[in-house]
């Protein structure tokens, strides 16, 4: 009855989704000082989760995770066009902090919606 719930699918897919991100704009963090390095973003959860005609499932970077596929990388990485360094380095350290500050707050959101709705699901059974 509560095996396939939506609004757990959409929580652990906005999780999944600013993970993926945040190592993302870690990445491009720990490569500031790389001569010719690009810096590289993913697009946005809502625009992904809007797009219907693309399938949208789970994925995991191991076995041991739960509820995914070992697939390759859901979410697409595109170079961000960025202003450049004379050693061709287009990283600005704040940019990726305020992108950070944002999965952040993404990923906050989900545990948000997932407990929730974990406490409606409690409720409805007479056990919170």
């Amino acid at each position: 009855m509560f095996n396939d719930l939506n609004v757990f699918k959409t929580a652990y897919a906005m999780a999944t989704h600013a993970g993926q991100r945040q190592a993302v704009v870690a990445r491009n963090m720990a490569n500031a000082d790389t001569p010719g390095y690009k810096p590289r973003d993913i697009e946005a959860f809502q625009t992904a989760f809007e797009n219907t005609s693309r399938e949208v499932a789970m994925t995991a970077t191991r076995t041991g995770h739960l509820n995914g596929d070992v697939r390759a990388q859901l979410w697409a990485e595109f170079t961000v066009a960025a202003s450049s360094d004379p050693n061709g380095n287009g990283v600005s350290l704040e940019e990726e902090m305020l992108k950070a500050v944002e999965v952040k707050r993404q990923h906050d959101r989900a545990l948000a919606i997932y407990k929730s709705s974990i406490g409606v699901l409690r409720t409805s059974l007479g056990r919170a």
